[in-house]
């Protein structure tokens, strides 16, 4: 069995229940975790200031991935590592969002913007686009116009959503940067998700963990499948391969 000595855990549809709440168990799993000095690390699509209470709440102690890896941060709020959208990329593509009639939202390292541009993109700077609609034709048009940009990376944190981030931008490439950081492998970490957005750090870690409710697609690189969200699947993943 792998030496786990990090573990990365996205938030929605994994750590979260349906209900956004860290269950009873999973928060003693992972502060059992904690206790033998292993990194509890958050690798969220979210930005950071709706994941922080959560980091909070759980005490942890070392690195937050946000923005699915578009910022790296330290738990005593500093910005440790940063990767920026063009502006005028996100621009296009809010405007491409218009045009197809799909739901959007927009990261900047200000905040959210959600259904709404702001005056003037330039005083802003971008770390995500994303967009969401349960009419699939409207996702797969997005989808074949946002593959002319150049380099960017497209996922998702959901089968009703596309999120695009900028060039090289994954969850992975941001666990490799901590695993240099700490002086461990990717070896030594066990990730834990249920979206395309998550699959990249589940192919690359010792141990890739699908969640019982993920997209099929993750099921199929993981390692093990535990139990779904609502059904403490993360507590189940930590008690099997690290305590």
């Amino acid at each position: 069995m792998a030496d786990i000595k990090l573990i990365a855990l996205d938030m929605d549809g994994t750590l979260l229940n349906t209900n956004h709440e860290v269950s009873t168990r999973t928060e003693e799993a992972i502060k059992n975790a904690l206790a033998k000095d292993i990194h509890v690390v958050l690798s969220t699509g979210r930005g950071f200031r709706t994941c922080y209470p959560y980091a909070e709440q759980l005490k942890l102690t070392s690195y937050l991935i946000t923005a699915n890896g578009g910022e790296i941060w330290n738990v005593d709020k500093e910005l440790l590592d940063q990767h920026l959208h063009e502006t005028k990329t996100i621009e296009k593509l809010y405007h491409l969002g218009l045009e197809v009639g799909v739901n959007m939202w927009m990261i900047s390292t200000e905040g959210v913007f959600r259904n709404e541009a702001p005056e003037n993109f330039y005083d802003y700077k971008w770390l995500k686009f994303g967009c969401e609609s349960t009419d699939q034709d409207k996702l797969d048009t997005m989808i074949k116009e946002i593959s002319h940009y150049e380099g960017l990376e497209l996922t998702n944190s959901l089968p009703t959503n596309v999120e695009v981030n900028p060039p090289g931008v994954s969850k992975a490439m941001a666990l490799h940067f901590l695993c240099e950081k700490i002086g461990i492998t990717m070896d030594n970490v066990m990730a834990c998700g249920d979206s395309l957005n998550d699959i990249k750090m589940i192919q690359e870690a010792g141990i890739g963990v699908a969640m019982g409710n993920a997209q099929e697609a993750i099921k199929k690189v993981a390692n093990f499948i535990t139990d779904s969200n609502n059904d403490d699947g993360v507590a189940k993943a930590i008690e099997k391969f690290v305590l």
